[in-house]
């Protein structure tokens, strides 16, 4: 079995604006945190995720990621097949994630759950 998408991520520098353009468009829950906004999509089908705004570039960006079991294992496999560490390993209270890009520079996001796999960025 692969490794699955488990969160998905939406960064711009205004995250009331997005806010209150995903709730609009697709019906989505979102709820304002200290330093993201908690996406409830309402559906047993999908996954979740957040908002955010970093500060600083990349200013607006999606990200999905994929739990992995062995982070670092992932970031040494990711750049021997042609691919580039872009960000981290990065801890948060959910485990650690990176941003990898392939070799065609797109980006996906990798995390490792600190406990068994019910983690996810927030």
């Amino acid at each position: 079995m692969g490794d699955p998408v488990v969160h998905f991520e939406i960064g711009g520098r205004d995250r009331a604006v997005l806010r209150r353009f995903y709730s609009s468009l697709f019906g989505w829950n979102i709820e304002p945190q200290e330093h993201s906004d908690v996406i409830s999509t309402g559906s047993t089908e999908g996954i979740n995720g957040h908002t955010t705004s970093l500060g600083h570039e990349p200013h607006t960006y999606t990200m999905f990621y994929v739990r992995v079991a062995d982070l670092d294992a992932c970031v040494a496999n990711c750049e021997s097949l042609g691919g580039s560490r872009l960000v981290g390993p990065v801890d948060i209270p959910e485990g650690r994630f990176a941003w990898l890009t392939d070799p065609e520079g797109n980006t996906v996001g990798v995390l490792e759950s600190a406990v068994g796999d019910a983690g996810a960025p927030s």
